[in-house]
């Protein structure tokens, strides 16, 4: 299907969505000063997967954008590899800079070359190198998003990734996928490199629903539960306190017979008394 038009815009879209996927996550681990759960391994291989896919779209001369996307996706991934040496291994912020900058280079000066080699390769109608780097960007592309897939069967949660990079990188890989459809050559290749990515991240995706969403969902509710459970023991509790106090009450009749035995007492000793005074006046008249 060729439609220019459709190929550059989707392109574009798909580009832009790798431009900034990994800026989220950059932001992420800039904030907590922490990378636990994001794969160092993952990032490098991203960064070396930028390289042949570079090379696969350059010289296969599809739509700029798609070029381009390719070298965001090195850089960035450099620079997020680089946070995990720094937040994770604790290496020193000059040797992170330095090491992710000497790396930038060097895979700068191994792009350009098989670029010129792979012209030149095309040229004389030899295919299987081309070839070769799909199937290399596939591949570094897949090991660094199922190094993520074992971190998350160890731990059985997702562990360190924004999910809004997922989503963003999913959509990019979506976007490049169909602007691939709308070239004038359907390319099979790029449309198995990005459908990869689109299928590993879908994976991802449904792992935090169950991982992680899922068992925050029912944490929810049952806090919501605990919190009903006291407010409804905090409405009835002042009706019990007053039965209680109303039980431990003296009755009246422990009252009366109290009172009634001190009268009696009383009027006994009075009688007493009288007695004695009677007995001294006879004695004084005798």
């Amino acid at each position: 299907m060729d439609v220019p038009i459709a190929a550059n815009i989707l392109g574009t879209t798909g580009a832009v969505c790798w431009s900034v996927q990994l800026l989220p996550q950059i932001v992420i681990n800039y904030r907590r000063h922490d990378t636990e759960g994001l794969q160092a391994s993952m990032m490098l291989l991203w960064a070396i997967a930028g390289v042949p896919l570079g090379v696969y779209n350059i010289v296969s001369e599809l739509n700029v954008a798609l070029r381009i996307q390719a070298q965001i996706l090195t850089f960035l991934s450099l620079v997020t590899w680089a946070q995990c040496l720094y937040y994770g291994k604790k290496y020193a912020l000059g040797n992170c800079a330095a090491a992710a900058t000497a790396l930038l280079l060097l895979l700068g000066a191994i792009e350009t070359g098989l670029i010129f080699a792979l012209r030149e390769a095309k040229s004389r109608d030899l295919s299987w190198p081309l070839t070769l780097m799909a199937i290399l960007s596939a591949c570094f592309l897949a090991a660094g998003v199922l190094r993520h897939y074992w971190d998350i069967y160890v731990h059985r949660t997702v562990r360190g990734i924004s999910f809004i990079f997922v989503a963003i990188d999913a959509a990019g890989d979506l976007f490049s996928l169909v602007s691939v459809v709308f070239e004038p050559r359907l390319d099979i290749l790029a449309m198995v490199i990005y459908g990869t990515e689109l299928a590993l991240w879908t994976g991802v995706g449904v792992c935090g629903l169950v991982f992680n969403f899922r068992p925050w969902v029912m944490e929810r509710r049952r806090a919501e539960n605990d919190r009903w459970r006291r407010g409804r023991e905090e409405h009835e509790s002042p009706a019990t306190d007053v039965s209680v106090s109303l039980h431990h009450m003296p009755s009246s009749t422990s009252v009366f017979r109290t009172a009634s035995g001190s009268a009696e007492g009383g009027i006994v000793a009075l009688r007493r008394v009288q007695q004695r005074v009677g007995q001294g006046a006879s004695t004084a008249a005798i």
